[in-house]
């Protein structure tokens, strides 16, 4: 492969061991956004680690040029191989140094096809993935599908959150907030200074929000993923965590993340007491008016077709899955 080096990691500490590389990796790509970084995947693994650890790394002397963080799952109809980060990630890929890309994704096909698998599935592939265009010769069969829509809000970073939003949606703000002064002073903070904290507020209002309604995702588990991930997130400076307080309450919580020119809403909750006031509205706003400060182009709201976010004048982007499946893995 034109000194490239191809490694399987199938070791937990090796896989940490990566990090430094990995994030010298992850900031060389132009597609890649935070659920590709260490400061998602790494905890990930450490929480949940469903499978067999098959994590592919690509070498060109000691510099790491491209990763596949992957996983065998085995069950009654075979081994599926997996993303690291499925389920909880609303984007997923391989990374790859830019200018080895086609080296690089013939490797990592090269050491896909030497794995035991009947079953490849590559979900939550945005348009631009690079998993869209790995190949593997000779694989028996192949399908490509639409997946889930991501609604995106663009974003002109040289102007104000007016010219971003529909004036019905602005409207529906000023209302709310005004709703809110009346019960007591409005204050909205950055949190991410206090971040257990920040989670448990979060955690207890994402609670409330669902409370008999189904829907939500902070399962135990989940909530001890993001408990290690949020600090990883911070110091790389992409979290951003937002609540709300109305009179001595708070009574809202943002968490999002923001990379180069984008932002990303990942996870809300709202204290249902105050739903005349509209909380989560406010702290959406508010994200979206931080975010074309800090010069976005987009504030992505992730997976899900939700009505509220096609209220902020959000079009849906759709993502892809590619399944491989041949029936006698190796």
């Amino acid at each position: 492969m034109g000194g490239l080096r191809t490694e399987i990691i199938s070791d937990t500490s090796a896989f940490e061991d990566l990090e430094p590389h990995w994030w010298q990796l992850w900031r060389q790509s132009i597609s890649a956004t935070p659920f590709q970084s260490p400061a998602w995947l790494i905890p990930w693994w450490q929480t949940f680690a469903p499978g067999d650890l098959v994590a592919i790394a690509v070498w060109s002397a000691d510099a790491l040029v491209g990763l596949a963080p992957l996983y065998v799952e085995r069950h009654d109809h075979g081994r599926r191989l997996l993303p690291i980060g499925i389920s909880l990630s609303d984007y997923l890929d391989i990374l790859c140094a830019p200018e080895l890309e086609a080296k690089v994704g013939a490797a990592i096909a090269d050491a896909v096809l030497s794995l035991r698998w009947s079953q490849w599935i590559l979900p939550d592939l945005a348009p631009d993935a690079l998993a869209m265009s790995l190949d593997l010769p000779n694989v028996e069969k192949h399908r490509a599908m639409a997946h889930v829509a991501c609604p995106v809000l663009p974003l002109d970073c040289d102007r104000t959150l007016a010219d971003s939003v529909p004036a019905r949606r602005r409207r529906q703000l000023r209302r709310a907030e005004r709703a809110a002064r009346r019960r007591g002073a409005v204050i909205v903070n950055r949190s991410e200074s206090d971040l257990q904290r920040f989670l448990d507020r979060l955690i207890r209002l994402h609670g409330a929000r669902w409370a008999g309604h189904g829907g939500g995702v902070l399962s135990d588990m989940a909530v001890e993923f993001h408990r290690r991930a949020l600090p990883r997130l911070a110091d790389s400076g992409m979290a951003r965590c937002l609540t709300i307080q109305i009179g001595d309450a708070v009574v809202g919580a943002y968490y999002g993340f923001h990379h180069r020119d984008r932002a990303y809403a990942y996870l809300g909750g709202f204290d249902p007491a105050y739903a005349d006031e509209s909380p989560g509205a406010i702290l959406i706003g508010h994200a979206i008016a931080g975010a074309v400060s800090e010069g976005a182009r987009e504030f992505d709201f992730l997976r899900g077709r939700e009505s509220y976010k096609y209220g902020w004048g959000a079009k849906d982007r759709w993502t892809a899955q590619k399944v491989w499946m041949r029936s006698a893995p190796p």
